[in-house]
């Protein structure tokens, strides 16, 4: 499954991105990687070259083009899945530490193998967000949390906020039609220390609207969040 190069390289220009020659060469062995591993075991759906590299890669990369990360930035990536975005950004940021976050063992095999194919490391953590929320090794310790469509922003907020220390931030990647869930997210962000600091809407490609929320960590968040997922899920914060 190789990268589309040319594809990718003309929709990061129309972002005002450039990345060196080494960081494609890596995004190339992952999707090599992710291509070969997708036949043993289910890591996407997207498979045709040029959805890859548009739906996954390009999107993934798109957080760089509104999002300042520092040098050094720690970074957890919550239910990474196959990597994304977390895999991406590191593999083009190689100063960034970042920790990948899933409850699915298999997939975590998968971003190890990929960082070692390249020759980087990460952290990876076999464990349910709701649960390494509440941990003290995890707990208010990263400057970024990520996460790609993973829930609707209330429930991902509360999945997330735990994790990033005052100051730092929630980087929210969803479609172009959660303006009502962000507005609905409001109070929950509030309550979990968090606030909406910036909402952007782009084109990732035509026809391809995307957004990407940035919730700024004001505060601590309170001890007794994140809840159990049950309660999460039967009770969204409002």
């Amino acid at each position: 499954m190789p990268l589309n190069r040319a594809l990718l390289l003309d929709t990061l220009c129309a972002l005002e991105l450039r990345f060196p020659d080494d960081a494609l060469a890596r995004l190339d062995r992952y999707a090599d990687l992710l291509a070969e591993t997708n036949r043993q075991f289910n890591l996407t759906a997207v498979t045709e070259p040029d959805e890859v590299t548009i739906k996954h890669f390009a999107d993934c990369l798109s957080l760089f083009s509104y999002v300042e990360f520092p040098q050094n930035a720690s970074v957890i990536d919550v239910g990474t899945g196959a990597g994304f975005p977390g895999l991406v950004l590191k593999l083009v940021r190689p100063d960034l530490s970042v920790t990948f976050l899933d409850s699915t063992k298999k997939k975590l095999g998968f971003i190890e193998n990929v960082l070692a194919a390249v020759s980087l490391t990460g952290e990876t953590v076999h464990a349910r967000a709701e649960e390494a929320g509440q941990d003290a090794q995890f707990r208010e310790r990263f400057d970024f949390a990520t996460a790609r469509a993973v829930a609707a922003l209330p429930v991902l907020s509360e999945y997330c906020l735990p994790f990033v220390k005052q100051g730092g931030a929630f980087l929210a990647m969803k479609s172009a039609a959660a303006e009502e869930e962000i507005d609905k997210a409001r109070g929950a962000i509030h309550l979990l220390g968090g606030q909406v600091e910036s909402d952007f809407l782009f084109d990732l490609a035509k026809n391809m609207p995307r957004r990407i929320v940035t919730v700024r960590k004001i505060s601590q968040t309170p001890p007794k969040y994140p809840r159990p997922s049950a309660k999460i899920a039967k009770n969204p914060l409002k």
